[in-house]
């Protein structure tokens, strides 16, 4: 799992990104207000209108998270003449980074999904919609307006909502043009039949549709998996990316291992559009240069978040940001173990032949100096613990007016490093007691020590282990940062 610091730059890159939308659009109205009788007519609610607001559905909510995300792109679709139809291009007009190219098909009718929702629930919904594949000179001009505007972009998303836009004929022509640009093709499925979409790079079921889709058992992680190695056999895909609700997301790439991301929200108010979201932030974060593990962290973050808001909603670059840096603190206080819980981890990582490194330090104030103890510490091995010495400890050591810090936020800034896979407090006045039950196969401690005066050494070396002193930083000192501080 990538920490925050690695993806960071990615939601950075989200604004350089340019992405190809095409697929079925729809309006999604909701109608609000509250319940508060029965009909006297038949035994159904009385809606007491309150509310009422349009959003954009289908590929139009990819289109509109991406612009929340800060990306950019084209936006392709056919819609009819009618209210519903001019009410989405008013919407697209307010995506200032999408440029929005619309088929209008007289004799369509624009999907609209109308939804009656009372005291936060819905009620019902009503649709008006048509389904037939676009035909004549509406799919002419739509695979015209494709050719002029694919070169260029840095992903294509083709979101299938069965509302007739996306033909076979017309997948199998704009997958195939896509195919020899080298643009990553990220489909939204529908139905049963995913040969539609042979040659696609990702495709995104979610759990019932895979099942369909493959006719597959999805009990199980096995499950998920061996469902989506067939869809990527039988119908010549580049991978799938399963999402699966309350458990999270399965992302299986041809020829890779499988990658299972836990489910990442909080509490779920409405699932509606969650697969455009996923889609767009997948889309663009492959477009600014993840890679597809990556972007599907990214994706499953998004989720979360969009499932805990209301309707047809979005999700923000800021928004991503901030829930992976509170993901990132939660994985820097996870990192941090008991000498008995750090031990039965050892034992673990010894099972798979990791090679476990160790170094200690008050680290009170972090410095550039202790950055590149823990980042030598880390390079000598594969799994690096650090021994934190306890606040009563330091008082022990250094005087009543340290440590500056609480062994607590100390222990925080070093989980939070990349380098650093455990921390351990310990109480004494040396680590030897760590170093004796922890048995680490590599010691390090800075060149300023010789090996005759590291604490634990001579323990290490009995059992062949190796000691390492790292080269120091110069000019780097706690003690003189606080003088200075004191000073001014």
């Amino acid at each position: 799992m990538n920490n925050f610091s690695d993806l960071a730059h990615l939601i950075e890159g989200l604004s350089t990104a340019h992405v190809l939308c095409v697929g079925d659009v729809m309006l999604d109205r909701y109608i609000s207000g509250s319940v508060e009788r029965i009909s006297a007519e038949a035994p159904i609610p009385v809606l007491q209108i309150e509310n009422e607001r349009t959003m954009l559905g289908g590929v139009g909510n990819v289109a509109a998270n991406i612009q929340a995300l800060q990306g950019g792109g084209h936006f392709l679709t056919v819609v009819g003449d009618d209210g519903a139809g001019h009410e989405i291009s008013r919407l697209l007009k307010s995506l200032t980074s999408i440029s929005p190219d619309l088929v209008m098909d007289l004799e369509r009718n624009t999907s609209l999904k109308t939804r009656f929702v009372g005291g936060g629930q819905q009620l019902m919904r009503a649709d008006i919609e048509t389904t037939q594949d676009v035909k004549g000179d509406s799919l002419s001009e739509l695979m015209s307006k494709f050719d002029a505007n694919f070169h260029g972009q840095k992903a294509l998303v083709l979101s299938d909502y069965g509302k007739g836009v996306l033909t076979n004929d017309t997948l199998t022509a704009i997958i195939a043009k896509a195919k020899i640009q080298n643009i990553p093709i990220i489909v939204d499925p529908k139905g049963r039949d995913y040969t539609r979409y042979k040659g696609a790079s990702l495709v995104t079921p979610n759990k019932k549709e895979l099942k369909e889709a493959t006719n597959l058992p999805v009990n199980t992680d096995q499950d998920i998996v061996h469902a989506c190695h067939q869809l990527i056999d039988q119908c010549e895909l580049g991978g799938v990316l399963a999402t699966r609700s309350g458990d999270g997301m399965t992302l299986v790439i041809k020829n890779q291992d499988p990658i299972h991301l836990k489910a990442e929200a909080l509490e779920v108010f409405d699932v509606s559009g969650a697969g455009d979201t996923v889609v767009a932030t997948l889309a663009l974060a492959v477009a600014s240069g993840a890679n597809w593990h990556q972007a599907a962290q990214l994706a499953n973050v998004a989720a979360g978040i969009v499932v805990g808001k209301s309707g047809t909603a979005t999700v923000s670059a800021a928004e991503l940001a901030q829930a992976l840096h509170h993901q990132d603190l939660d994985m820097a206080e996870a990192k941090v173990l008991t000498l008995v819980e750090a031990e039965q981890l050892v034992q673990t990582w010894r099972q798979n032949d990791l090679r476990v490194g160790f170094t200690n330090g008050c680290f009170d104030l972090l410095h550039p100096g202790h950055i590149s103890l823990l980042n030598q510490s880390q390079k000598a091995c594969d799994k690096l613990i650090v021994g934190l010495n306890s606040d009563a400890s330091i008082k022990r050591l250094k005087g009543d007016s340290r440590p500056v810090q609480t062994e607590a936020s100390r222990a925080a800034v070093l989980g939070a490093l990349g380098a650093v896979r455990l921390v351990v407090i310990f109480d004494e006045d040396t680590p030897i007691r760590l170093i004796e039950t922890l048995k680490p196969d590599v010691l390090v401690k800075g060149a300023d020590y010789t090996i005759d005066t590291v604490v634990g050494a001579d323990i290490v070396q009995s059992y062949g282990g190796q000691v390492v002193l790292a080269k120091l930083a110069d000019g780097h000192s706690t003690t003189n940062t606080i003088e200075r501080l004191n000073k001014t």
